[in-house]
């Protein structure tokens, strides 16, 4: 069953409409740097998927689900067809979409993610998360140095925890939990191995498509060339040189002329 999702939109509602989707453990603010720029072209919305940012909590949240929650909000709009633009999960959100309602996706842009199944790699961070005792915690520096035990980057620690957000006054008073996460994090746990999967395949996107590959990343592989090119035929593939896998927050003006011009060349 779709939810409603919580977007923010940015630029002029009369330009072509730009869908833009975040990857694991983020919301929409993490693409904020491109959507800015982009913005000022496309009538950008800005999606927290489910069990993400702002939008609702769900017990499930497979691929399929996902994709349908986006096409709901495309619907809610009155949008027929858009671009979209997925990063890392958002990036296999928006190829299910494309793969699955092929009609409502005028073009698909993939940010450095391919859409085969990734061995787990999130486990000592689910692990930190899972280990870090709310009630513990007066303070995000107390939160960082738990969860500084299982994820060693100072800058995706920083990420991890914009999920965590201070309880409103009006909260439950019995607990003395100052904090609370915004994400779902017993949900991504539990659906953490459908997370890792491949989108449902069945019949090939034939629209415009361009995968951008961060080029120190290993997200996107040539061993992935196969499999891309099966499912999405007319992909094209760029690469942003000197950006890891978060290319779009790392070189925005980049990687927003990288989209800009593919989608005006259509």
């Amino acid at each position: 069953m779709s939810i409603t999702l919580n977007s923010r939109r940015l630029g002029d509602p009369q330009s072509p409409h730009l869908l833009m989707a975040h990857g694991l453990f983020g919301s929409h603010e993490n693409l904020m740097a491109a959507a800015r720029i982009l913005g000022e072209h496309y009538c950008i919305h800005l999606l927290d998927l489910r069990n993400h940012g702002q939008s609702p909590h769900c017990e499930t949240m497979s691929y399929p689900e996902m994709a349908d929650d986006v096409m709901q909000y495309m619907d809610d709009q009155g949008l027929s067809s858009a671009f979209v633009l997925g990063h890392s999960m958002g990036g296999k959100v928006m190829m299910q979409l494309a793969l699955d309602h092929p009609e409502r996706v005028a073009a698909l842009v993939v940010a450095d993610i391919s859409p085969v199944t990734y061995p787990p790699h999130h486990n000592a961070i689910l692990d930190g998360l899972k280990a870090m005792v709310l009630s513990d915690i007066g303070s995000r520096r107390d939160a960082d140095a738990a969860l500084s035990s299982f994820e060693p980057n100072p800058a995706v620690r920083q990420f991890l925890l914009k999920n965590l957000q201070r309880r409103d006054h009006d909260d439950d008073e019995r607990t003395p939990t100052r904090y609370i996460w915004r994400l779902n994090l017993d949900a991504i746990v539990r659906c953490y191995d459908l997370l890792a999967e491949a989108p449902v395949f069945e019949v090939a996107y034939k629209g415009p498509t361009l995968f951008i590959k961060g080029g120190d990343s290993a997200y996107i592989q040539k061993k992935h060339q196969e499999t891309i090119m099966t499912m999405f035929p007319k992909a094209q593939v760029r690469i942003m040189p000197g950006t890891n896998h978060w290319l779009h927050a790392e070189k925005p003006d980049l990687f927003s002329g990288i989209v800009r011009r593919f989608l005006d060349e259509l």
